[in-house]
């Protein structure tokens, strides 16, 4: 056994809060290292390639690119750096996992102004079990209400917090390498980078981003293997082209792998299989290009397997050693899909309806999606689905949506566990930034949610810090409330604390619903007659059903309402017209305001076309039946 290091190789991931500007970062190393052709169009925000990613602005899936580094720190020749851009956003920590699987060192992203957020402890928890070394990038220097000095020492405290955390976890974690991370500062939007702290609200002093490649090809180790170890390569993401099928993502840690090389596919439940290795392609920018061989510290594409699953190994068939599988945390929350069962369900050619469809589309999603589960609830056209949070299954149903699927999708519940005979629930740890003149309003909001103050802070710029311990429960449709409650001022982030005993009851909507009690269409002299006790959610000429929620009540009892209802026309005229200029317009739900608003007794219809609610029993009678039965039952 003789220990090798690959000099020319670095693969660093880079890890943040969500909007920390990781992804702006990548940009500019892409960039400035020349990565593309002279007149190659290259958009903002390249690494997110995803239409979801587009539009929300955040980072969904976790992607490599391949930057040439020949600047002048590369003294022995290019060097490639793997980096692989990771989401931002607790509810797809599972990329984030996978993604760590695949590097040797981080460069963890803290906002100049904001600091540590719960996604930073979250991420960096996970390198240093890894024992991954970190490099600490605080980014934004040029906002206006930097405080780089202090965002250092908080960012400081949090690894020393963490390391003394998990000591006896990790006990050969090395607190010397914890304590003595390097501190680099840039604007990645600006594409500059410095050793030397700038002024607050000002740009680093250096013109580029040399002092980061420095800091990467320093602190980040090359990787190492073993020259006489057979081959051993990890499956860590997966992709598919319409040419060559499914594509495997891996890292090589052991031996080398060659284009048409027979190897052994190790799979997760420990079948060994003998395949050829089709296609070879390595990564340069954001495109990959077929090769002919790769050695240990690669991260490559391979083709030829058909259903290869990530957390699988390639090995050496003459000598199979597997690499342990890739582990995830648990889900917390879960939501009920299945397919569309109301009175206007395939209403447009060419929609998928089939419960067959609907099972195939979900098993598509757990080959690449590590963080999810689906289990079978004794149904054949609805299945449990479980996920990190709410923003992930949103999303999941979003793209189902966009694919052309009609869904039924219940409101989100979390997944209990039974410790000691007693029902136990997940918590979050929920850090809020808002104005300090909504301090009271959060306090009374969060109270009513079960939520308990662990840490307040004033940082003397008008905006207070708050960090929670809530029920995952009582974040359901939280985010509205929260919102209403700061005037769009606050900013809210949760990340996972653990399982503790059950909260008891959260009452987490005050207002019933307003439920329409005959099919047919939405008229103005309906909503114009009812609009001063409640606001709708549908517009005039929109076609509605028996048992679909049409609105919110000021009260919070449920209210049946005939919204179809006509004007009767006689023949005498009358002194005034209708004035349908006093019509309020009507407030169009997203998909997450909808699953947020929900309550137990309804579920969300989602089409390509639309989004409603509606009560899980349609008919007035029989829901009111049951009703009667649940309160005689509670008395």
């Amino acid at each position: 056994m003789a220990l090798a290091t690959r000099s020319d190789l670095r693969n660093v991931a880079i890890v943040a809060h969500v909007d920390h500007g990781k992804t702006t970062l990548v940009d500019a190393m892409l960039r400035q290292t020349n990565s593309f052709a002279e007149h190659a169009h290259l958009e903002e925000r390249a690494m997110d390639s995803n239409e979801l990613e587009r539009e929300k602005g955040i980072t969904i899936l976790a992607k490599n690119t391949a930057i040439s580094y020949k600047g002048e720190h590369a003294t022995d020749g290019p060097i490639t750096i793997n980096v692989i851009d990771t989401p931002g956003h607790a509810d797809f920590g599972g990329e984030v996992e996978r993604g760590l699987s695949m590097v040797d060192g981080v460069v963890l992203l803290v906002d100049a102004s904001e600091g540590p957020l719960p996604q930073t402890r979250f991420v960096l928890r996970k390198a240093l079990e890894a024992k991954l070394p970190v490099i600490l990038l605080v980014n934004k220097t040029d906002r206006p209400d930097a405080r780089i000095d202090e965002v250092v020492v908080e960012s400081q405290d949090l690894l020393i917090g963490l390391a003394s955390d998990m000591v006896d976890d990790v006990p050969d974690l090395d607190l010397d390498a914890v304590l003595d991370v390097p501190v680099v500062y840039a604007s990645g939007k600006a594409g500059r980078a410095s050793s030397n702290k700038p002024a607050n609200g000002e740009l680093p002093d250096s013109e580029d981003l040399e002092p980061l490649f420095e800091a990467i090809l320093e602190h980040i180790p090359a990787p190492q293997y073993d020259d006489e170890h057979p081959l051993q390569a990890h499956v860590t993401n997966l992709d598919a082209s319409p040419f060559l099928g499914r594509l495997a993502l891996l890292r090589i840690f052991n031996g080398t792998l060659k284009k048409g090389q027979t190897v052994a596919w190790v799979r997760h439940d420990g079948d060994v299989h003998n395949v050829r290795v089709t296609e070879l392609m390595i990564t340069k920018a954001l495109d990959r290009y077929p090769a002919e061989s790769a050695g240990p510290g690669d991260i490559v594409a391979v083709a030829g397997f058909a259903d290869i699953m990530i957390g699988d190994t390639l090995a050496d068939p003459e000598d199979v050693r597997a690499l342990p599988a890739i582990t995830v945390d648990d889900p917390a929350i879960s939501m009920t899909i299945g397919t569309n069962t109301s009175p206007l369900m395939g209403k447009v050619k060419g929609h998928k309806l089939t419960a067959r469809m609907v099972k195939d589309r979900l098993d598509r999603e757990l080959i690449g999606n590590v963080s999810l589960k689906v289990l079978d609830i004794g149904r054949p056209d609805a299945w449990e689905v479980q996920g990190r949070g709410e923003l992930a299954l949103a999303i999941l149903v979003e793209q189902m949506r966009r694919e052309g699927y009609e869904l039924t999708v219940g409101k989100p519940q979390v997944v209990t566990k039974r410790i000691d005979g007693k029902v136990h629930e997940p918590y979050e740890h929920l850090t809020i930034d808002a104005p300090e003149e909504h301090l009271g309003a959060i306090t009374q909001l969060l109270a009513a949610r079960k939520g308990r103050m662990e840490n307040m802070a004033n940082h003397g710029t008008g905006w207070v810090r708050m960090e929670f311990i809530v029920p995952s429960r009582g974040l359901i449709g939280f985010r509205s409330e929260f919102l209403t409650a700061t005037r769009g001022t606050g900013i809210a982030n949760a990340l996972a604390h653990g399982y503790g005993e059950w909260a008891g009851a959260i009452t987490t909507r005050n207002n019933g619903s307003i439920v329409a009690d005959r099919s047919g269409v939405v008229t103005p002299f309906a909503i114009i007659a009812l609009q001063e006790r409640m606001s709708f959610f549908v517009q005039p000429t929109e076609e509605v059903y028996e048992g679909m929620v049409i609105g919110e009540n000021s009260r919070n009892d449920d209210m049946d309402v005939n919204i179809t209802k006509e004007k009767k026309l006689t023949n005498m005229r009358q002194s005034s017209a209708d004035n349908f200029e006093s019509m309020t317009p009507p407030r169009v739900l997203t998909l997450e305001e909808s699953l947020e608003f929900a309550r137990e007794d309804e579920c969300v219809e989602v089409t390509p076309e639309h989004v409603r609610i509606r009560k899980v029993e349609l008919d007035a009678q029989a829901r009111q039946r049951s009703y009667s039965r649940l309160k005689k039952q509670s008395e």
